[in-house]
């Protein structure tokens, strides 16, 4: 994991050089587009990968698999020319990808990953990798093994919020950070119909698993490993997947993060209150990049892409007295921008499978902290 200190996250340097192979040569020199499918098309291939993909130079977006009739539909309209294959297996057949993006539902990441690595595919897996800290790992052996590059879709190490914060303590702006409060807070009493409500945890649903991950990851990469951690998991709505998280890591580093997941929080507190031994940081608002690509907006053409009004900027405080700091301009296209280099030129990927690995191992230790009341501690 990053420290702090060093590049900000996703940047080069962030990663592991060859941790879950190095393909680039077999890309190398090539003039053409390196040819893309996506597997799923819900909120995830639809929303987040889709349109980043299509933004990026030297990625072309060839297929989406899906069996919904509309989705598939939704696809060809939005971009046209792609196919739109019902199944994986037919997606195989096909034999013309140089990447594919798993987006579906957690339970399915391993099988269809590990499908691609055998066909010599490289590979990203949405967040999390895998519902077991031990999938992951095999998943990981895998690829390393096959030589095809592997990596997981943690775009929010390339939040605004993310980046700004990265920057202050470079800059040593804070002092020593003491603790670390992150959230993704939310007011949604009535379940949605989402598939992580209904899914049960084994088999990858819930906020810990999902919204869980990236503020793990987030925390990982800026105060690195976790010795002992303390978590509230909980099911407030009566759903079989969980709605209601606390997290408190204590890093190595001494840094103390609290991170809490909430689908029924009426009054969400502030994205981010970052303490230190100077100064305090707080970030009130959460990244725009997600409601912009909602929206319909594209990367590659919105004006401005990632900047956030000055009205989200956080501030900087020490005591009553605090100023606005400038956000840093959020960047996910980074993600698949720094993935097509790294295919390539057998780079490092934009973030290094192995991370996801301990990410999961951390939030198995939080669901056993909080199934046994008790702080664990990590090995």
């Amino acid at each position: 994991m990053t420290r702090p200190g060093a590049p900000a996250a996703g940047a080069p340097g962030g990663g592991v050089a060859g941790a879950a192979g190095r393909p680039g040569p077999a890309y190398a020199g090539r003039v053409t587009d390196l040819r893309v499918a996506i597997i799923g098309y819900g909120l995830a291939g639809r929303v987040f990968h889709a349109p980043l993909i299509d933004a990026t130079a030297g990625l072309r977006l060839t297929s989406v698999v899906t069996g919904d009739p509309q989705r598939q539909a939704h696809a060809a309209e939005r971009y046209p020319g792609i196919r739109t294959p019902d199944g994986p297996e037919e997606l195989w057949e096909l034999g013309d990808h140089d990447l594919v993006v798993v987006a579906t539902p957690t339970d399915s990441h391993v099988p269809l990953a590990a499908a691609a690595i055998d066909r010599g595919i490289a590979v990203v897996v949405d967040k999390p990798m895998a519902a077991s800290a031990a999938d992951a790992e095999a998943l990981v052996a895998q690829a390393r093994d096959a030589g095809v590059m592997l990596t997981v879709f943690q775009n929010r190490r390339w939040d605004s919020d993310h980046l700004t914060l990265t920057r202050l303590m470079t800059e040593g702006r804070l002092g020593r950070v003491i603790r670390y409060e992150s959230r993704f807070e939310r007011w949604r009493p009535q379940p949605g119909g989402a598939w992580r409500e209904s899914t049960p945890t084994e088999r990858g649903g819930g906020q810990l698993l999902d919204l869980g991950s990236h503020l793990v990851d987030q925390a990982l990469v800026l105060f690195g490993p976790v010795t002992h951690l303390y978590a509230e998991v909980d099911a407030r709505r009566g759903l079989p997947s969980d709605d209601d998280v606390f997290l408190a890591l204590h890093h190595a580093g001494g840094t103390l993060s609290h991170l809490r997941v909430s689908a029924i929080t009426a009054a969400p507190g502030p994205r981010l209150r970052v303490l230190g031994t100077e100064a305090a940081y707080v970030a009130p608002q959460l990244d725009t990049q997600e409601d912009r690509l909602r929206a319909g907006s594209r990367p590659d053409t919105a004006e401005a892409w990632g900047a956030e009004p000055q009205s989200h900027w956080g501030r900087l405080a020490t005591g009553d007295y605090s100023i606005p700091i400038r956000s840093e301009r959020g960047s996910w296209p980074a993600f698949y921008a720094r993935l097509e280099e790294a295919l390539r030129t057998g780079g490092p990927p934009p973030v290094d499978p192995a991370d996801a690995v301990t990410t999961l191992r951390v939030l198995e230790s939080a669901r056993r902290a909080a199934e046994t009341g008790t702080t664990v501690a990590l090995s």
